[in-house]
């Protein structure tokens, strides 16, 4: 068989680059948007729009080490990967890999959570913590329950729930940008308004964390050294034009005060306005299918992929997403866990310790990045910038979970202790290591 058309047949069933781009964005205009969207209007106000601006530009930033590392290494093993080349096989490494598992678990308990906070109302059922807590544990139970009923039927429908989601935040935005009233959306450029613009787009770096997931699935795509890194930042751009202008129509139609105090289920709330009652009813429905979609690919898909790089080292040779691998335990563990942080906390809470997790996350990544110049190519002195500015954007959270929502505070600081703990004896019990790969394709991690 001739080079070329080996070539060829090794790129069949390889996903392209809009295919990454849809994934990416599929996954981040998702649950986030949908979830967390009127807390974001409790902290930045009427500077909501800036919020979204000012996080999106952080992204940019991540994604910048991701594309390097990512045109380079090429690994489903994603950051865990870039951090393994930077650090090598140490407790860093297994720490990280299970606060990345730890990082999808955080982010169930904030769908079941955003589901609950649009299903009552939509229902007309009266919103308490018990009516909160049995749908929040009805759901997780059946997404749980599809990984042996039907979960494969629920994969091949996720194009379409995604294709379903992009047509309402549409119908969204063309309809709402008439009816804007200029005073509600002029930012304000008050101290307090500046610092809640701040702490907003800290809170919204959640919401662009799906473009990571290109990384995990670069040994999938066709030419992933050229295509990784275009996908990352493409998607970025676009899901940052969505939020700003579905924020912008938010803002603009709706005083803050009835966004905020519609907080759990804020976009529909802001539909009415021009769209009525069937405005509500749509965007409600848009954000069930979304945060559904969201649900499913994290707990078959993100948690999965975490779970067993935290328990082997490395992942199974092929695999198919929605299946848990062998280890069926990991999936009762994570969604357990998940329930349990969304009992304990609410939806502000939740969003915080998920964005500290990931900040976490790439501080590490822009750390090897910065190790390993040499190797994947990159500016030191932008390093410097990016690790610093994200650094400092960690440090922020962490002081606004202080003065605002101490429990919360002290629910960052267990994960991470507890992620660390996890580690040292199981990296002790279990002889678990990561290994790189020799050949050029990157590092590659398995056991020892």
């Amino acid at each position: 068989m001739k080079r070329g058309d080996q070539e060829q047949l090794q790129q069949k069933g390889k996903i392209g680059l809009w295919e990454a781009v849809a994934i990416a964005v599929g996954t981040m205009i998702g649950a986030s948007i949908f979830s967390i969207f009127g807390v974001g209007a409790e902290i930045a106000g009427k500077n909501l729009p800036e919020a979204f601006i000012l996080s999106g530009l952080l992204s940019f930033m991540v994604a910048y080490s991701y594309a390097k590392m990512g045109s380079k290494i090429v690994s489903n093993a994603g950051p865990i990967a870039f951090i393994l080349e930077g650090f090598g096989d140490n407790t860093i490494t297994g720490t990280l890999s299970i606060l990345m598992w730890l990082s999808y678990v955080v982010s169930i308990s904030l769908f079941v959570k955003g589901f609950a906070g649009y299903f009552l109302p939509l229902c007309r059922i009266t919103v308490t913590p018990i009516s909160m807590g049995i749908v929040e544990a009805v759901v997780v139970s059946f997404f749980t329950t599809l990984n042996f009923f039907g979960s494969k039927a629920v994969g091949r429908a996720e194009f379409y729930i995604v294709l379903t989601k992009l047509s309402i935040l549409g119908v969204f935005i063309v309809l709402g940008v008439a009816t804007i009233k200029p005073d509600l959306i002029m930012p304000s450029a008050d101290s307090r308004h500046i610092l809640g613009t701040v702490n907003a787009a800290v809170v919204f770096f959640l919401s662009y964390m799906g473009f990571g997931l290109i990384t995990n699935a670069s040994e999938n795509m066709k030419t992933p050294r050229k295509n990784v890194p275009r996908a990352i930042y493409i998607s970025i751009a676009v899901v940052a034009v969505v939020y700003i202008l579905v924020a912008a129509v938010a803002v603009g139609n709706l005083p803050v005060g009835q966004l905020i105090q519609a907080k759990d289920n804020a976009l529909a709330v802001a539909a009415k306005p021009f769209l009525g009652n069937l405005g509500f009813v749509l965007i409600s429905i848009g954000a069930l299918f979304s945060i559904s979609s969201a649900l499913n690919a994290t707990i078959y898909g993100g948690a999965n992929i975490a779970y067993a790089l935290a328990k082997d080292g490395e992942l199974p040779q092929v695999f198919e997403r929605k299946a848990w691998f062998k280890s069926t335990e990991g999936l009762y563990l994570t969604v357990a866990l998940g329930l349990l942080f969304a009992l304990l906390f609410n939806i502000n809470g939740i969003a915080m310790i998920t964005s500290a997790v990931f900040i976490v996350i790439y501080i590490f990544v822009i750390i090897a990045h910065y190790r390993v110049t040499d190797k994947v190519g990159g500016s030191r002195a932008l390093l410097l910038v990016n690790g610093t500015t994200i650094a400092g954007v960690l440090v922020l959270l962490f002081y606004y979970q202080w003065h605002t929502q101490r429990f919360v505070f002290y629910g960052t600081v267990i994960t991470f202790l507890l992620a660390l703990f996890v580690e040292l004896i199981y990296r002790n019990v279990t002889k678990r290591v990561f290994k790189r790969k020799k050949e050029d394709t990157g590092p590659h991690v398995g056991p020892g």
